[in-house]
């Protein structure tokens, strides 16, 4: 996988998590995705920028159009080195949300994208980096 592009860009206050999602959507639609493929990205990564800001204390994204066999998408990592996550289990149940993000969960940002990882550790902070892939 090869990164065509990239940026730090820092998630500090409520202005960056709109500045975060402007840069995806800005990427989506040079990655050539879908419009519904566009909003799914989108709001996948607006509910992890806003739990890198209010979890995790704050951190960093970074978005970058990438490519593996011969098809494009758009990768993007959430960075934090907040309390982490104690119990992942619940954190990625179904329907589970604390009730201040968009209701989505980290559940629901996964079922909108392609590919999901997530690492945290207690005491450590959270990444998590998400993908979603043009349609052949």
């Amino acid at each position: 996988m090869t990164a065509a592009e990239g940026g730090r860009l820092p998630i500090a206050g409520d202005d960056d998590v709109v500045r975060v999602r402007q840069s995806v959507r800005a990427a989506a639609q040079r990655a050539k995705l879908s419009l519904v493929d566009q909003t799914k990205l989108v709001t996948a990564t607006s509910e992890l920028a806003r739990n890198t800001l209010i979890y995790g204390g704050g951190g960093h994204a970074e978005v970058q159009i990438v490519e593996q066999d011969g098809r494009q998408g758009v990768r993007a990592l959430f960075v934090d080195t907040g309390p982490g996550i104690p119990d992942i289990g619940l954190a990625m149940t179904d329907g589970w949300t604390s009730g201040n993000g968009l209701g989505l969960g980290l559940s629901g940002a996964r079922r909108l994208v392609d590919e999901f990882d997530l690492d945290t550790g207690v005491g450590t902070g959270t990444t998590v980096t998400v993908v979603k892939w043009r349609r052949r």
